[in-house]
């Protein structure tokens, strides 16, 4: 890698102008992330001396590209999380753990539930999902309602960071192309310690630090009204939810089976993301919908009504992929290379501190990993013998930090948890930031081992 040049130099500069109006556009002056990013990304190709025609076209390639298969993964994955919820699976689960555990452990039984069922699902809406499991166990138990709600929007948190096929880190998968089956094995390894301590560990001790929370009156009330019908089996809903992952792990043995045409080829078709959430989709109508009794219009409208909200969150990723391009065919992300080769930063290191100041920047999880993995990409092409997957779940990892004012997720956890924003910094941000070093730590450990 070369050295440092002065052009190299200018485009950093650069970068660094474009980051702060895209921080300034977004938080102060509250437009929209999707516009703040495509015009950021005008503004910098113009900056870094692209030709016109060539800032327009990277910015459609960028959002083609980032879009072409996350989007179709975003739609399926939150087909599935619907019928999980409509059919009341995830609340055979709840209840299935709860009563496995007992109320003493309660807490760590949140951890598990809200760890399965944010595979499928985004943290807003995983967290929607599981609060009213949170209202009626602290009602049954009598516990803190940070004592049960940490361990479970740290499972949340730490799926959305660090697990495929959750959406999120399946951009950084897709982008470093990484090996989907290694990832997931990397991320369970890294993910599981990670949400434990920063999960009931640390929710048990910041509950006693924060105490007298009461829930929200009239969310309780709304909440604790529960429908009679008959819920799903627990093994058929965890089979359900699962069947992604465990045809991805298939999809890996395609190698293993070369030995055999025919099975090489349909391991490795029924390993890929998109094949595993329509297969997983397709058996979710038939064990989570018919056989609980709804017909065709109802899952029709189950689609419409969950499918509508991806929009916004499809635009951002869009958004992300387009600023992401920009910094790749303008040079920037060789002169960030050069940056970090020069400087001898370990590349798990600098994947997770540009994912890190992202997040921080953006309040954007999805931001952060899409916009990161643009930045990250050049440096491991300069670089020999970089395990990509261990570089995906640094740029997760990242990704996760100190979550504040400018992350809807902060909001969301506040008004659930009926706290004032002192208190969600003391319990939320703390414990974002715990899982986000935590992770980071295991992360480097793994990468002396692999």
């Amino acid at each position: 890698m070369e050295k440092m040049s002065g052009h190299d130099i200018s485009l950093l500069i650069y970068t660094l102008i474009a980051i702060i109006l895209l921080i300034f556009l977004i938080a102060k002056v509250k437009w929209h992330p999707f516009v703040v990013l495509l015009l950021t990304s005008v503004i910098l190709g113009m900056l870094a001396g692209m030709k016109l025609p060539d800032v327009a076209d990277a910015i459609q390639d960028g959002v083609g590209n980032t879009l072409g298969s996350i989007a179709v993964i975003i739609g399926l994955g939150t087909i599935l999380g619907k019928m999980l919820a409509e059919s009341g699976g995830a609340d055979q689960i709840a209840n299935t753990l709860l009563n496995k555990f007992g109320e003493r452990k309660v807490h760590w039984a949140m951890m598990i539930v809200a760890f399965i069922v944010g595979i499928p699902v985004f943290f807003e809406v995983g967290l929607v999902l599981l609060i009213p499991l949170v209202y009626t166990v602290a009602r049954k138990s009598g516990m803190s309602l940070l004592k049960i709600g940490i361990p479970m929007v740290a499972g949340l948190s730490t799926v959305h960071g660090l697990l495929p096929p959750h959406p999120a880190p399946m951009i950084a998968v897709e982008g470093l192309n990484a090996n989907v089956a290694k990832t997931i094995l990397y991320a369970l390894i890294v993910a599981i310690p990670s949400v434990i301590i920063a999960g009931p560990v640390f929710g048990s001790f910041i509950a006693k630090r924060i105490s007298g929370l009461e829930m929200p009156k009239a969310l309780s009330e709304q909440f604790s009204k529960k429908d009679s019908k008959e819920l799903p089996s627990f093994g058929i809903t965890l089979f359900t939810i699962l069947l992604p992952v465990i045809l991805m792990l298939i999809g890996s043995l395609s190698d293993v089976l070369e030995e055999s045409k025919t099975l090489s080829e349909w391991s490795g078709f029924l390993g890929k993301p998109i094949v595993a959430l329509l297969i997983s989709v397709i058996v979710s109508f038939f064990t989570l919908g018919y056989a609980r009794g709804f017909n065709k219009q109802q899952l029709s409208s189950f689609m419409g009504e969950c499918l509508a909200p991806t929009a916004t969150i499809i635009l951002v990723i869009g958004g992300g992929g387009a600023f992401k391009n920009v910094l790749i065919t303008s040079g920037v992300g060789d002169a960030i290379a050069n940056l970090a080769v020069n400087t001898h930063i370990s590349p798990i290191l600098f994947a997770w501190l540009v994912a890190a100041l992202i997040r921080v920047a953006t309040g954007s999880a999805s931001v952060a990993m899409t916009t990161a993995v643009g930045i990250v990409a050049p440096v491991l092409a300069s670089v020999n013998g970089v395990n990509t997957e261990l570089i995906v779940l640094a740029i997760g990892s990242g990704s996760l930090i100190l979550s504040h004012v400018n992350d809807a997720g902060f909001w969301m956890v506040k008004e659930f948890f009926n706290m004032s924003v002192a208190q969600t910094l003391k319990s939320w941000t703390v414990m974002e930031t715990l899982l986000s070093i935590v992770s980071l730590i295991i992360v480097l450990l793994l990468s002396v081992i692999v």
